[in-house]
This record gives C-alpha cells, structure tokens and sequence, in this order.
C-alpha cells in the first residue's frame, strides 16, 4: 500500500473521539497537532488539553486502533507539551459540536487567566448571557458548572486556557 496523504491521515484521524465529550473529534479539540509519515512509518503528535488528561491513554489507544483499521501498520503517538495547548485550538466544527452537546464553547481570543472570566459564559440552550458559575470545578479539569438565569438551565462552559 501506498503511503496516505497528509490530508487523508487528518480524515481517518477526524474519526477518533474526544472519550468525555464523544460528539468531538480530537481533530476539532485541536490535541492532533502534527501528521508525519515517514519510511511508511505514521508519526502523530498530540498536546492534551491537560497534563494529567486522564483520557491520555484511551485516545492514544483509539488513534492507533482506527489508524490500523484503515491499514496503517506502523504507528508512532508522541505526546508533546512542546507547545501547550489552548482553547484557541478548537475548531469552528469543534466549538459547534460543544454548543449542540450543551457546553458553552470558550469564548474566542480570550485567555483563561482570571476566575472572573468564567462569570461571563453563553448560555448553548438559548444563548442568553444572564449566567452565573456555580462551580468552576466540573466533571473534568476543562470544564466548569454554569446556571442561565434565562432558561433555568445548567450548563457547562470549556474553560478558555
């Protein structure tokens, strides 16, 4: 078999899932940061959302198993915090598939830097800006608890970082 394209290994890649927010490829997360392919050999770079991701593991394990299911036999997963990664990496797509699945995309070419920022998340059910934090610690270490005094409705908001 021929050697895959670049753009062909960024579209088999498109199928992996983020493992805690499944209607998110890792590819519109924004942790894919870098396709090779060298002597037949694929080489994927990716940067976590977090250092201690515990879902590390899991995405590196489903990056390979759908890379050798379209007949990929050699590959390389490197994980790089060469360049940290931020929520400015997140895709259109990505921040589209966030607000469908009920998290308030970060908002856009804003660092994470103060606890005030997270005050002032939208809504993803009716897009109202009457919100409040209820707890900056969600389910996982990128997301926070929010509450729209609009619709009534929780909600969670992918910290900016």
């Amino acid at each position: 078999m021929n050697s895959p394209s670049i753009a062909q290994l960024y579209i088999w890649l498109d199928e992996v899932t983020d493992p805690e927010i499944p209607v998110l490829s890792l590819v519109d997360l924004g942790v894919i940061t870098a396709v090779t392919v060298e002597n037949g050999k694929v080489n994927v770079e990716m940067t976590p959302t977090f250092v201690g991701c515990p879902a590390l593991e899991v995405m590196k394990q489903e990056i390979e198993s759908t890379l050798r299911k379209h007949g990929i036999a050699d590959v390389e997963i490197t994980v790089s915090f060469r360049e940290p990664w931020s929520s400015e990496k997140i895709s259109a797509r990505g921040k589209e598939a966030l607000k469908k699945f009920g998290i308030s995309p970060p908002p856009a070419g804003t660092v994470f830097t103060d606890l005030e920022l997270l005050d002032h998340a939208v809504c993803p059910r009716c897009s109202g800006t009457r919100t409040e934090i209820k707890n900056v610690f969600g389910p996982t270490l990128c997301r926070s608890i929010h509450y729209c005094l609009e619709c009534r409705e929780a909600f969670e908001q992918f910290k900016p970082l």
